[in-house]
């Protein structure tokens, strides 16, 4: 009988639990079914451990106050590309050159157009209405506007950009005084510091989030030119799509650093983000303000950390790639100081004119301790042509010490002109005569490299420029000139001709 009685009351027990899961599950269904996209913690589920900052003195750590300050000075930054075009035939999956060069083009391809657009966010660092911002935000805009914290939109006008640090500068005409924040030393930054990431991802406009400094020096490898200076910032403050170009600030409301990129799987945050440092933005800011273009300050070496390889065979490797002496390299090695091997010190440069060579160990650079190639980087970066920096070495394990006078691109001290060419994003070489023959052209210039520009997504490497804007172009030095006379916002109009013989052309604005 007792056991009778259990047998019962486990299975009322069972039968209970199957039609209250379901119940439940019918409810969870329904719910779902009206719940909202942004995810909130329902009370089923623990409570979350909230955590509060303290300064040095104990006292909890305000955030607001700096917030409160540098919201209004970060901009929404809206943005309409330029109309570009798409070419294709009806039931055609002939896509590439080679099935074109056997099989022939269609005279008239279809075109469609299409306009653009894109938002990020920038930073006020005058009251008169200087914004720095991202380069790629307002890459290939025709028009930008700028939305205040207070909703008030005004046109915006690029004043300069540099593909080199991805910064560029937006200047606003306004009758108000604007709001505007002041560069600090992002060399005063301490690991472990609290940083504010400020700007608007995706709808969300003046979005602040907060974190600490991560690390410094972080080389990406994500800007695609050939003079990049990448020394970034990384925190762990939440930065999305929409970030770019807005503000990292310290708990004073002073800018340390332009947000710029997230380290990521999905297109989202996932843990860190990455601002370029504000000693680096301002002299880039400042460059544009005055000449108009970057002075860029180039060191003449090419260096590796040595601490990327692993074991001897990988530097027996990059020995034999680059023709040194492995031995050299493993001896510098196992003295297991910290710092970059020169591997190649260039001709009618700053550095052999110092007196650097071959195989020295550059341990210190400016005031800083080198310990990654990021620090050369940063350090050369914020510098002009004609400035001098000193730079300590180890050289057959002794000490040395050397001052540089830093040069420009051309190998002198001379302050760089707009050189406007530059903006096309494209190495050039004068066609060759048997290829100009064959297609039946008096010459031309041919693009042999495409990086970050007006070109890029426009033309495919190969293309040769023959006329701009109605001009004849046979030569670099013809195409530079040309480009160069026009002003910038000037509506450029290039035809050209590619390897197989289709025509094309290309228009823009400068």
């Amino acid at each position: 009988m007792r056991n009778s009685n259990i047998l019962k009351t486990i299975t009322l027990l069972v039968v209970a639990g199957l039609v209250g899961g379901i119940v439940s599950a019918l409810i969870l269904s329904k719910t779902q079914k009206q719940a909202p996209i942004i995810n909130m913690v329902s009370p089923q589920q623990s409570p979350v451990t909230t955590t509060v900052a303290f300064s040095a003195s104990g006292e909890p750590v305000n955030f607001s106050d700096a917030a409160e300050h540098a919201v209004p000075a970060v901009v929404h930054v809206k943005v309409t590309g330029e109309t570009q075009r798409r070419y294709y035939r009806d039931n055609d999956f002939r896509s590439n050159d080679l099935f074109d060069f056997f099989f022939g083009v269609p005279e008239e391809p279809k075109v469609q157009e299409y306009t653009p657009k894109g938002a990020g966010s920038g930073v006020v660092i005058s009251e008169d209405g200087y914004i720095v911002t991202n380069n790629h935000v307002i890459d290939k805009a025709s028009e930008i506007t700028v939305v205040f914290d207070d909703q008030t939109s005004v046109a915006a006008t690029v004043v300069g950009r540099d593909p080199n640090t991805d910064i560029a500068l937006l200047k606003v005409d306004t009758d108000k005084k604007l709001r505007a924040l002041a560069f600090a030393d992002s060399d005063d930054l301490r690991i472990g510091e609290w940083v504010l990431a400020i700007g608007n991802p995706f709808i969300f406009t003046s979005t602040v989030t907060a974190g600490i400094v991560s690390a410094k020096a972080r080389n990406l490898g994500i800007i695609p030119t050939e003079f990049k200076i990448e020394s970034f910032i990384q925190t762990d403050a939440v930065v999305n799509p929409g970030n770019s170009g807005g503000a990292l600030i310290n708990l004073r409301g002073e800018l340390v650093g332009i947000n710029t990129a997230i380290s990521s799987h999905t297109g989202v945050y996932e843990g860190y983000s990455f601002a370029v440092p504000s000693n680096i933005a301002k002299k880039v800011v400042k460059d544009l303000i005055e000449f108009g273009v970057v002075q860029r300050a180039i060191l003449g070496i090419r260096y590796t950390d040595l601490s990327i390889f692993e074991n001897d065979e990988q530097i027996e490797k990059f020995a034999e790639q680059e023709k040194l002496d492995a031995g050299k390299i493993k001896a510098i090695k196992k003295t297991k100081e910290k710092g970059v091997c020169v591997f190649e010190v260039l001709e009618n440069s700053a550095a052999q004119s110092a007196g650097l060579e071959k195989y020295d160990f550059i341990t210190k650079i400016g005031n800083k301790n080198v310990t990654s190639t990021s620090i050369v980087v940063e350090e050369v970066g914020r510098l002009r042509p004609g400035d001098k920096i000193e730079i300590s070495l180890i050289r057959d394990g002794k000490m040395k010490h050397f001052t540089v006078v830093l040069r420009n691109k051309a190998g002198n001290t001379d302050v760089v002109s707009d050189n406007k060419v530059e903006i096309l994003g494209a190495r050039f070489e004068n066609v060759d005569k048997e290829l100009a023959d064959k297609l039946r052209i008096k010459g031309g210039v041919q693009i042999v490299e495409l990086n970050d520009g007006k070109l890029m997504n426009r033309v495919r490497k190969g293309f040769i420029i023959t006329k701009v804007n109605q001009k004849s172009v046979s030569t670099v030095e013809e195409l530079t000139a040309i480009i160069n006379e026009l002003k910038r916002g000037e509506g450029v109009f290039i035809e050209g001709i590619y390897p197989n013989g289709r025509r094309d052309y290309v228009a823009f604005e400068l």
